[in-house]
């Protein structure tokens, strides 16, 4: 029993017994007795025994070819090369079809100097197996190495008419070219071209390496004319369906060694015209490098602007929606490009429509339109011109929604083009249509410049029954009146606005109002004015600008007036809950006195001033939870406090308070009193 069940301290795994193992090598074979064969009995019975053996294995298994191969290789180490023969033809009655067979027994051959029947054995082979390449590079090498070029050329003759693959030609043309026949290594480029080109036409995608490679031979062998008719045909054979960017760059870079600069640049642009931009980033490279090159300022802009367009055509391809990837490319075009491919950009980017009729995602679709009208004007094409605003216009939704940009434009552009009733039209259209605070604004600024004031009036009373409310109609629709000097119609303008149930901004309509009176000199009227303002309002500033009404109305009684005025308010805003404004407003008052005032009414304005204190309140959460104090500043007015006897109580407690803080102060340091009272 074991007793201790622990584990070891120190483990052991089975990779490690292994490895130990094989360190050791405890299973170590000794190695095979040698036989010494001393006489010619011996030997015939060794080779019996042999013989027994790989016929015995033969027998087993005719399939194994390894075994027929080992038989055949002790043959022939024994020199026996009848036998070896007589065991190859046997293998091969079992498995004509095995490539190693056939290469061992050529070997055989070839290696005992047997060339004749290594040239049967490799006839045989071709003839039995003719798309195995490795046959025919054998064959044709062992031909070569015994100088027989006639024969060497009658088998790559004979391999050519198998149309093998790519490397066979290459090696046949090698080969030519290794014996200096240039000549027939062009026939043969010709044969293989003529031969992948009939391939082609069943091939979805043909290759064009194999004619760039037969450009660079006759390039190579300086015949220059060869190579650029080679190239040139490559160029028709492929067409404009096939096109590939490798044959135009290997094209280019030709005629760049041959310093036809300009042909070189009629290559490339022809290419990137009609190559798809996304399968030509190799064809601008080179383009580029060439143009940095050999080329001016000019041609590296123009491949740099191809580039951008490029990018941009991915861009807007991408996402046809994505607007401002559109202003960019039209920017580009714009400034290197004809009219015409300018406006196919322009019509390409106003095709794609917002797909929601919601103003926020037209808004800078309407842009594209505004910048093909733009650009079309300055092309000097104004008919043109008016087409493409007109179309715009239709396009737009105007039940849902217009822009009103568009209509003043059109009609600015008719302006310019002396056309003054389509101008008219297009305003009268968009007011009926879809009316807008601006197109009325725009029209009326329009008719204000061509001093047709009739027409000012009309369209101001149109404005106002679309909008009452609006102040500032009101108001410039007054001034008009002011300066064509029609006083009362202006006054009854201003009448009929304040009288409005419903305004955006009042206050900005009295304060015209009264300026419109102050202006007249009508001081009476600007007083009634003030007065009934008050009446709907008691807002400071309307109180402090009476004051300054009164003081600056010129006349003698100015100071009584304005210290009335500041009086009432004084006693109006006793019950305004603003502190603030009461405040301002005396203030105020106190500037007044100190300027104009005595020195009584200057001690009683400083009576009115109130004391700011600190104050703390709670604070409350929404959900009605304490959130802790806060510190505000408040203000006490004397004239609350006399009219409040608690207050007047309160402030007798905290002057209490304090004076018994100061008795209890020097209760506790009685040395400092002494002190004091030594000094």
């Amino acid at each position: 029993q074991v007793k201790n069940k622990a584990p070891a301290e120190v483990q052991i795994t089975a990779e490690q017994l292994l490895r130990e193992a094989k360190e050791r090598e405890l299973e170590l074979l000794p190695p095979p007795p040698q036989q010494k064969i001393t006489d010619v009995e011996e030997l015939n019975d060794y080779k019996l025994r042999k013989r027994k053996t790989f016929e015995d294995n033969i027998r087993k298994n005719r399939t194994v070819i390894s075994n027929w191969i080992k038989y055949a290789q002790w043959e022939e180490s024994l020199k026996e090369i009848q036998r070896a023969r007589s065991i190859y033809e046997r293998a091969l009655d079992v498995d004509y079809r095995n490539v190693t067979l056939w290469l061992k027994y050529a070997e055989m051959e070839m290696k005992n100097r047997q060339v004749n029947h290594a040239r049967n054995i490799w006839d045989r082979a071709i003839t039995t197996l003719p798309r195995v390449n490795q046959f025919w590079y054998k064959y044709t090498y062992m031909e070569e190495m015994l100088g027989n070029v006639a024969g060497s050329r009658q088998v790559f003759e004979r391999w050519m008419e198998w149309q093998p693959e790519e490397q066979a030609w290459h090696s046949y043309i090698n080969f030519e070219l290794r014996y200096k026949e240039v000549d027939r290594a062009r026939s043969i480029y010709e044969r293989y071209i003529l031969f992948r080109a009939l391939a082609a036409l069943v091939l979805v995608h043909p290759d064009v390496k194999n004619w760039i490679k037969y450009a660079r031979f006759e390039e190579k062998h300086s015949y220059f004319a060869h190579a650029r008719k080679v190239y040139e045909r490559a160029v028709e054979f492929f067409g404009e369906e096939h096109m590939d960017e490798h044959l135009y760059v290997a094209f280019a870079k030709f005629e760049e060694n041959q310093k036809e600069f300009e042909r070189v640049r009629v290559i490339y642009k022809y290419a990137l015209d009609r190559i798809p931009k996304q399968d030509a980033q190799n064809l601008f490279k080179n383009y580029t490098i060439f143009e940095k090159k050999f080329g001016d300022r000019r041609g590296i802009e123009d491949i740099i602007v191809s580039k951008r367009r490029f990018q941009y055509e991915e861009e807007v391809k991408a996402n046809p929606h994505n607007y401002d990837a559109w202003f960019d490319y039209l920017r580009l075009v714009e400034s290197d490009a004809e009219a015409e491919a300018v406006r196919e950009v322009y019509e390409r980017a106003i095709a794609n429509v917002p797909p929601i009729q919601e103003k926020r995602h037209w808004k800078r679709y309407i842009y594209l339109w505004i910048n093909y009208a733009l650009y079309e004007e300055l092309e000097a094409k104004a008919k043109r011109t008016r087409q493409v605003y007109q179309a715009c216009l239709e396009l737009l939704p105007h039940k849902k929604f217009t822009f009103a940009k568009m209509w003043l434009l059109y009609a600015q552009f008719e302006i310019r083009q002396k056309n003054l009733p389509l101008a008219r039209r297009a305003l009268g259209t968009s007011i009926g249509k879809c009316p807008k605070n601006k197109l009325f604004k725009g029209y009326i600024e329009l008719e204000l410049q061509l001093r047709e004031f009739d027409r000012c009036r009309k369209l101001y009373e149109k404005f106002l029954e679309f909008a009452p409310e609006n102040c500032t109609s009101w108001i410039k629709f007054a001034e008009l009146e002011t300066i064509l000097g029609d006083i009362d119609r202006a006054r009854a303008i201003y009448e009929l606005a304040i009288g409005q149930p419903r305004l955006d901004m009042p206050e900005v309509l009295w304060k015209s109002y009264i300026d419109f009176e102050i202006e007249q000199e009508e001081y009476e009227k600007t007083r009634n004015l003030y007065r009934r303002l008050l009446q709907r309002t008691q807002h400071v500033k309307v109180w402090i600008s009476l004051a300054q009404f009164e003081l600056s109305a010129g006349c003698e009684e100015r100071l009584p007036r304005c210290r009335q005025v500041y009086e009432e308010a004084n006693k109006a805003m006793r019950s305004c809950e603003e502190k603030e404004e009461r405040v301002m407003l005396l203030e105020s008052w106190r500037g007044f006195e100190e300027e104009f005032g005595t020195e009584a009414t200057k001690e009683r304005i400083d009576k009115l001033m109130p004391e700011k204190i600190k104050k703390r309140r709670k604070l409350q959460a929404e959900d009605g939870s304490d959130a802790g104090w806060e510190e505000y500043y408040d203000y006490i007015f004397p004239e609350d406090t006399a009219n409040q006897p608690n207050l007047k109580l309160l402030a007798m407690a905290k002057l209490w308070k304090k004076q018994q803080q100061e008795s209890e102060a020097a209760a506790m340091d009685p040395d400092k009193d002494i002190d004091e009272s030594q000094t």
